[in-house]
């Protein structure tokens, strides 16, 4: 090399006499199945960590995010509780927990899809997908903590209910089945949040989509029996995803107000098919959008 030559940008040169080796700074990609399993479980984790240390550096939103579901509870529970008429005449609070778990699990479609859409529209995704990392680690990573996180406020919530007078009373084993159910339902929601965060873009459409996910849990058996609704309301609410994880963890918990119908009374196979469905739609469209992001 000769005096006052400098190395190119992204190589260095090394002179052996007369020779030049250049040396290759980029990571080398795994090749074999396994090489990319431990790749993608590597680059999954880091991004996992990475969400949680958003959720330390703003832990008022946090907090703020755990406790919402606890004052659902307090107005739904105590406000209107006292004006609501359950079949058989049974404690008004029995039948609402069960809906509110399951509308906790719903509204975390709004958070993930706020946090994605933040990532995209910052760049960050895109940064991502420019370095040499796992393709499928920044979904994964998401998905990781989501479902982490949705076990804290899952178990607030639980914690909550006992605190107003809730239980389950069919032994701890339907109880897992129906936390089981409710997490399954989450992870479905989940990847609607992360193909609506891909694709939504500006303030005012993440908080048009957060306006409409409220209808969705409303009109449903969560908070009345769908028998008191109007004729040609009842068989949406009664046919609504929503419904059929709310009847499935109230006959799962042995709280009252599971219904009689088919639907109720197939209300385990609707509750694993729903969510099963949703994801086999969103999940490849969420991967899809992702792979399509800049082009």
């Amino acid at each position: 090399m000769t005096s006052g030559t400098m190395p190119t940008s992204g190589s260095t040169a090394i002179a052996h006499g007369t020779a030049v080796q250049p040396l290759n700074l980029t990571p080398a990609v795994p090749r074999t199945p396994l090489e990319r399993l431990r790749w993608a479980i590597s680059d999954t984790l880091t991004i996992t960590q990475r969400s949680m240390r958003n959720v330390f550096a703003n832990p008022l939103g946090a907090i703020i995010w755990l406790f919402f579901p606890v004052l659902m509870v307090v107005m739904y529970g105590y406000i209107f509780g006292g004006a609501m008429n359950v079949p058989g005449g049974a404690d008004y609070l029995e039948f609402l927990m069960p809906g509110m778990f399951v509308m906790t699990m719903i509204f975390g479609l709004t958070e993930t899809m706020v946090y994605v859409t933040t990532d995209a529209e910052k760049g960050v995704t895109d940064r991502f997908r420019s370095m040499p990392m796992s393709p499928v680690a920044v979904v994964a990573g998401r998905c990781t903590w989501d479902m982490l996180y949705t076990l804290l406020v899952l178990a607030i919530m639980l914690i909550s209910g006992w605190v107003v007078g809730w239980q389950w009373r069919d032994g701890l084993g339907n109880a897992l089945l129906a936390i089981a159910l409710l997490l399954w339902l989450r992870f479905a929601m989940l990847w609607v949040g992360v193909f609506l965060g891909l694709v939504i873009r500006g303030a005012e459409a993440t908080a048009a989509v957060q306006v409409l996910v409220f209808p969705l849990t409303m009109i449903t058996n969560a908070f009345a029996p769908t028998n008191t609704m109007p004729f040609w309301l009842e068989p949406f609410a009664e046919w609504n995803p929503v419904s059929a994880t709310v009847a499935a963890t109230r006959d799962l918990f042995g709280n009252p107000g599971a219904g009689s119908s088919w639907m109720a009374e197939n209300a385990i196979l609707l509750a694993t098919f729903w969510p099963a469905l949703i994801v086999a739609i969103f999940a490849p469209l969420s991967v899809r959008q992702y792979r399509r992001l800049s082009r």
